[in-house]
């Protein structure tokens, strides 16, 4: 099998057993929702649902976040699967994909990996709500 880091770029670190991997993706948002929502309800009302959904999908990566930390692995698929719903439904396509993969490493019972995706998930969460703010003062 073969070693494909094309995603990563690699830094190499003061210690030459460690090595850093910095993902130079871009985080992936598709509009096309948010276009057809702000198109069909009054401004105020889409706010108002954007604002909730961006609630909802903070309150379920917090049930995430306490169960990673209290090792509760069982208690995390059902909040996964519903991040995973509600971001794809909005167009935050990084959000969804990373619950997936959540999804998976909780399959697997594999908590380094998920560990590491759930990071991926934070950073993907912070990274949504400052895409459709931005997206909304267009």
């Amino acid at each position: 099998m073969e070693n494909n880091t094309s995603h990563f770029a690699v830094r190499q670190a003061p210690y030459d057993d460690i090595v850093i991997l910095c993902c130079v993706d871009k985080l992936q948002f598709d509009p096309a929702p948010l276009n057809r929502l702000f198109a069909t309800k009054p401004v105020a009302e889409a706010e108002d649902i954007v604002s909730r959904v961006l609630e909802e999908l903070a309150a379920h990566l917090e049930v995430l976040q306490q169960g990673l930390a209290s090792q509760n692995f069982a208690t995390m698929l059902k909040p996964c699967r519903k991040i995973r719903l509600i971001a794809d439904q909005i167009g935050l396509t990084e959000m969804a994909v990373t619950a997936g993969h959540i999804q998976t490493c909780l399959k697997q019972a594999d908590g380094i990996a998920l560990e590491a995706t759930m990071a991926r998930l934070e950073r993907a969460f912070d990274f949504a709500v400052s895409e459709v703010w931005n997206f909304r003062q267009r």
